[in-house]
């Protein structure tokens, strides 16, 4: 190659590099403004969960959901704080606050549209079933496990009834129990729909394939519903089992809120005992959200196993 040639591509070469030298000199001269940082959006959550069991549908909603300080002034009031601490460090979780959730649950059978509980007023439980897709005139039946203020509070507003086209289902044992308490709650919110509700002893029917399954110790009547459809079982546990760990995991521990300790603890033991060995799923109304797993039984106790894609499958 000769002189000439060379010459001539250097000068190509440097005639193409100018410019962009020029570019990244005028860049570093002149900087882009930076651009505004998204927003921080803070913890948050689906608002529900919906899944096909045999012929039915069945979606959890998520009412409300708060953070409680001081969780062993509720669960494990009879173990040492020490005992505690290390049960909670096994399973990464904080012993100086806890995460409650309160989820109602849904339950199209293709009839008829099932509400079990009502969240912690009618605000929370309105907007749930709205972000799922329903409205309060939609619900057909609505279940009450039992009658403690969280699962209540959604039934009766300043505006009355919150399902306005809604029949009412409980146990019989709990209405009892509560009739002649005084308490506020079931005065303002259930008394006023006593003539709409059916009463169910442990084996009734709330619908085809709905039995109503005591599980008492929680409140007196307390009463977990079972689901069986097209062979398909699960169970609607309401607070039979408050916490994944503390409740699952020792069940023997005693919980602030179980009016019969002692009864509870055996409710707890039978029904994980059951749907450990049957390896039926089940709903947890205090469970994090979305609220459904399975139970393994693990040392004494039970370990909670949550869903991942089981419950798509149908």
């Amino acid at each position: 190659m000769t002189r000439q040639m060379l010459n001539r591509r250097q000068a190509l070469m440097t005639g193409a590099a100018l410019p962009l030298a020029a570019a990244m000199g005028a860049g570093l001269a002149t900087p882009t403004p930076a651009r505004a940082s998204a927003p921080m959006m803070g913890a948050g959550s689906t608002p529900f969960s919906r899944f096909v069991l045999g012929e039915f549908e069945v979606t959890t909603i998520l009412a409300g959901t708060r953070t409680v300080p001081e969780p062993q002034k509720i669960f494990g009031t009879d173990v040492t704080p020490e005992r505690f601490a290390e049960v909670s460090a096994e399973n990464m979780i904080p012993t100086d606050k806890a995460q409650f959730f309160f989820t109602p649950t849904v339950v199209n059978t293709g009839s008829e549209l099932i509400l079990f509980d009502t969240g912690l007023n009618p605000e929370g439980i309105t907007a749930a079933l709205g972000a799922a897709g329903y409205t309060p005139d939609q619900v057909d039946t609505v279940v009450l496990t039992h009658m403690h203020g969280d699962h209540i509070g959604g039934l009766m507003g300043t505006d009355g009834a919150t399902f306005a086209n809604a029949r009412y289902v409980t146990g019989a044992k709990e209405f009892d129990a509560w009739d002649m308490s005084g308490n506020e709650g079931f005065e303002g919110k259930v008394r006023p729909l006593a003539e709409k509700m059916t009463f169910l002893d442990d084996g009734g029917a709330v619908s085809s394939g709905i039995t109503a399954m005591a599980a008492h110790g929680h409140t007196a009547g307390h009463m977990g519903y079972m689901l069986e459809s097209q062979g398909k079982q699960l169970l609607i546990g309401a607070d039979f089992a408050n916490h994944y760990v503390w409740s699952l995991a020792y069940p023997e521990w005693e919980v602030l809120y179980d009016q019969d300790k002692a009864a509870a603890a055996a409710t707890r033991k039978r029904l994980l005992g059951m749907m450990a060995a049957d390896k039926i799923p089940f709903i947890g109304y205090h469970m994090p959200f979305p609220g459904h797993g399975f139970v393994e039984a693990r040392d004494s106790g039970y370990r909670y196993v949550p869903s991942s894609y089981q419950m798509m499958l149908g």
